[in-house]
């Protein structure tokens, strides 16, 4: 089980869902194979180097993004995965689609 399966299943809102299968959390590549209505993807890598690691892996990266059905959701440091111009390209997409949001539009 990994931290954020551990987190929700101590929540009494989230827990219930997760045990009646209503919410699935997994790895990108434990998702091989299979969809879901929505998808979420946490690309929260952020560090001063600008340096993304793992995350060049676009052929992952498509995988996960063709997992959902109806939303899909990424979450990441825009800073940092904007520097790669894969993920560049993608956040250029969602902005000329009316799909890219940034934090600051949730805070205060």
């Amino acid at each position: 089980m990994n931290q954020l399966e551990a987190l929700v299943r101590e929540d009494e809102l989230l827990a219930p869902l997760l045990q009646n299968g209503h919410l699935t959390i997994n790895t990108i590549d434990g998702f091989q194979g299979q969809e879901r209505d929505v998808v979420y993807i946490s690309l929260v890598r952020s560090n001063n180097k600008h340096e993304i690691g793992f995350l060049q892996d676009y052929r992952r990266m498509n995988v996960a993004m063709t997992r959902a059905r109806m939303a899909l959701v990424v979450i990441g440091d825009s800073a940092t995965i904007g520097e790669n111009k894969f993920y560049q390209q993608f956040m250029d997409y969602c902005a000329e689609h009316g799909a890219y949001r940034t934090a600051w539009e949730y805070v205060g």
